[in-house]
């Protein structure tokens, strides 16, 4: 009961915060504004407190070191989804109305999904790192759209490549079994094509079997697995899900060495909850967790060690979920600085926004310059590449920590990009919508958001 009271308070106090910034919808000559569809109670809220509470670390390391960026402020305030489409779109609603919009960072493939047309219309960037519609990439056909870092395809193509890694190279797959156990949602099902082809590529067999949300109950689905026998299973989960299915693995016999995460299983919540079930068990990841690194230290230095953090369990820190909100925070603030360079050192309207987003360019040295080097790859996003060439890793749990057990490692490009442009077409062609060119996306609309 105490804990239903306490989710009821924090979502009461969201909604709260999110009417109360619609009182007052003029954005301020120095403040840019971050509207965040929060998710801190529910299934998923580890996921969201971890990544929104980096995300805002973040905003406010740089408020209290820098003053902003140009002169200009981050403000930003929180409506609770709870991770559900209904309540994204309301909070959309609600806090559109609010100037000075930056971007939108659902953390939600269905939220997302629900947004296209509305932030397309509207012209403020959405931002769906590590996930989202995968042909949302090609920014011929998605101007406001950036699935940063790693699209759903680009994840599927890593996981097969280190599976490949583990058993002595890509045509040693030929004759495998891997099974999919993916999350029953939009975004479980995102891959089902893709690993249907890299099947047939390579010549592997595939089984791909859904869990019902939230995934509290996996016992049918893990007998499934052990009469099939597979070499390896690709968990899709989300939440709950994966320390469910690291536990269920263990009941029925099958080896956690023998399971590989995705990019939404790859958390300490997916595997300190599921004990000595999980130890073994490796996950791709775009950062990697740890608190050593300059950017982390000096967000503990700066907000911590002042009261003034955003995540109640200081253990918390430098752990997955918070690294890659601290990692979406500088994505963020990169592109504003770099539209800043372009439109002046002001508020900015969301389409200069997404124009610095489309110039988003950090190679490794400007990475290690903003505290960051080892704790992401590079990225270099352009006007139809809205992914931006991202890296992966792969890291195992020990039981106590994640270690890195794999080189950074590219997506083939070669392979999925005519795959992407395909999709995005169709999708073109049914809304009616014409391929933009370079000069198009170059242009910015005057105004204000």
């Amino acid at each position: 009961m105490i804990t239903i009271k306490k989710g009821l308070l924090a979502a009461v106090a969201a909604l709260a915060l999110t009417i109360s910034a619609g009182l007052s919808p003029a954005a301020h000559a120095d403040e840019q504004y971050f509207p965040l569809q929060s998710y801190r109670v529910g299934p998923y809220a580890a996921g969201g407190t971890g990544f929104f509470g980096g995300f805002i670390d973040y905003l406010n390391l740089i408020n209290t070191r820098d003053g902003g960026v140009g002169g200009v402020k981050f403000t930003w305030d929180e409506c609770e989804t709870q991770y559900e489409v209904e309540r994204g779109v309301e909070c959309y609603e609600r806090q559109k109305s609010h100037a000075g919009a930056a971007a939108w960072n659902p953390l939600s493939v269905g939220i997302a999904y629900a947004m296209i047309d509305r932030i397309s219309s509207d012209k403020t960037p959405l931002i769906t790192i590590n996930h989202g519609r995968t042909d949302s990439t090609d920014g011929r056909v998605f101007p406001y759209v950036f699935p940063l870092l790693l699209n759903p395809y680009s994840e599927t193509s890593g996981i097969v490549n280190y599976i490949a890694t583990k058993e002595g190279g890509l045509d040693k797959l030929k004759g495998k079994k891997i099974v999919v156990l993916y999350h029953g949602s939009p975004y479980g099902k995102e891959t089902i094509p893709i690993y249907d082809l890299l099947a047939e590529k390579y010549g592997f067999t595939v089984q791909q079997i859904e869990v019902p949300h939230p995934g509290n109950e996996q016992q049918s689905q893990w007998l499934t697995i052990r009469r099939a026998k597979p070499d390896f299973v690709v968990l899709r989960g989300w939440g709950v899900m994966n320390p469910v299915a690291l536990k269920t693995a263990q009941k029925v016999g099958f080896p956690a060495t023998k399971i590989v995460g995705n990019v939404w299983s790859n958390s300490e919540e997916d595997v300190i909850p599921a004990g000595d079930a999980a130890i073994g068990y490796t996950a791709i990841t775009t950062q990697a967790s740890g608190n050593q690194y300059p950017v982390v230290k000096e967000i503990v230095k700066t907000l911590y060690d002042q009261g003034k953090g955003n995540l109640e369990d200081k253990k918390r820190i430098g752990s997955v979920y918070h690294n890659l909100g601290i990692v979406n925070g500088i994505l963020n603030v990169e592109a504003i600085r770099i539209a800043q360079a372009k439109f002046g050192k002001r508020t900015l309207t969301g389409d200069e926004v997404r124009w610095g987003f489309e110039h988003l360019k950090l190679d490794q040295a400007k990475v290690e310059a903003l505290g960051a080097k080892d704790l992401f790859h590079s990225i270099n996003v352009s006007w139809d590449n809205h992914e931006g060439e991202g890296y992966v890793t792969f890291q195992q749990w020990d039981g106590k920590t994640w270690n890195v057990v794999s080189d950074w490692i590219a997506p083939d490009w070669k392979l999925l990009r005519p795959i992407i442009e395909k999709s995005a077409e169709a999708y073109a062609k049914e809304k009616g919508i014409t391929l933009r060119t370079a000069a198009d996306a170059d242009a910015v609309t005057a105004g204000t958001n």
